[in-house]
């Protein structure tokens, strides 16, 4: 679902890895520190996130961030959100250095951006809960995004097994939906976690849509971690334009509808948005429905990724 237009957010320390709009589209163990503070840990419920959010937009209402760091500034990072008892689905890869030539993945250019991070111990940030999981890759299951060939099924779970090599405690997430990670024969075993990101027509009953991926994920023992494309993903009743003129972003209705249904299944690990946006997340209507979503995620069954 990522257009040219997101390109230049793929920047590594600064960007992060894209949701879907189209619903088909060898280190230390973690240990509890002594003294480290235990505010993500003593948190309720399930991380509500957005990506392109900042530490300091941390609140009672977004208790999460999905974004990257570059090694250098990592623990920095890690700290300033744990400092507002949050939580955060972290992107090692950074930037788009691990394709080949003709835009294709390289898994032996994604393993060298991993080997970067070795000598950063952020140990004590996946024991508390600060580090909810690690994101892989971003929508291997769409062509266009690399080089025109799908990244293989098979190649997601090397890519999660090399991250448990390095970081065994770390929940390990793909955006990919179920569906299509289900539709593989192989089974997996470092892979954690696919994602539920939905939009406006990939399914007439977002709670039916839900419960299918659910059901998909069971299948191959996996976690979910659900979402929805806020300002890509509407039906055009907001009025608010999207990234691209062709597309809009969710009313107030369309985030209680369908955020609902899917923090209405026990079974999901976690809640982001696709993406932050001022002008559209200060909306009054905007803001409500958010606190309204929130509310539920905190009172949410606190699930892990890990199944």
């Amino acid at each position: 679902m990522i257009q040219a237009s997101r390109a230049g957010m793929l920047a590594l320390s600064v960007t992060l890895l894209g949701a879907c709009a189209d619903a088909d589209r060898l280190g230390p163990t973690s240990e509890p520190v002594p003294g480290a503070p235990a505010a993500a840990t003593a948190g309720t419920g399930i991380v509500f996130a957005s990506f392109g959010m900042t530490p300091s937009q941390l609140n009672s209402v977004h208790t999460g961030i999905v974004r990257s760091s570059s090694p250098s500034a990592l623990l920095s990072y890690l700290s300033q959100v744990r400092a507002k008892g949050g939580r955060v689905l972290v992107v090692l890869a950074g930037s788009n250095s691990y394709r080949n030539a003709d835009n294709t993945f390289s898994l032996t250019k994604w393993k060298s951006m991993m080997d970067k991070h070795r000598g950063v111990n952020f140990s004590s940030y996946v024991a508390d809960g600060t580090i909810v999981g690690h994101y892989l890759l971003d929508e291997p299951h769409f062509p266009s995004r690399w080089g025109n060939k799908v990244i293989p099924q098979s190649t997601v779970e090397e890519a999660a097994k090399y991250s448990k090599q390095l970081w065994p405690s770390m929940p390990t997430v793909v955006n990919a939906p179920l569906n299509w990670l289900a539709a593989s024969t192989i089974t997996y075993t470092h892979l954690d976690a696919g994602w539920a990101m939905f939009r406006a027509g990939a399914h007439s009953s977002p709670a039916t849509w839900a419960a299918s991926q659910v059901a998909k994920a069971k299948q191959k023992k996996l976690g979910v971690f659900s979402g929805l494309n806020v300002l890509d993903g509407g039906n055009g009743s907001s009025g608010f334009r999207g990234n691209l003129p062709s597309r809009w972003a969710m009313s107030a209705a369309e985030l209680r509808s369908y955020g609902s249904a899917l923090l209405a299944q026990s079974y999901v690990c976690g809640f982001a948005m696709w993406e932050y946006r001022s002008s559209y997340y200060n909306r009054s209507d905007v803001k409500a429905a958010m606190a309204d979503l929130s509310a539920k995620a905190r009172t949410h069954a606190k699930t892990s990724c890990r199944q």
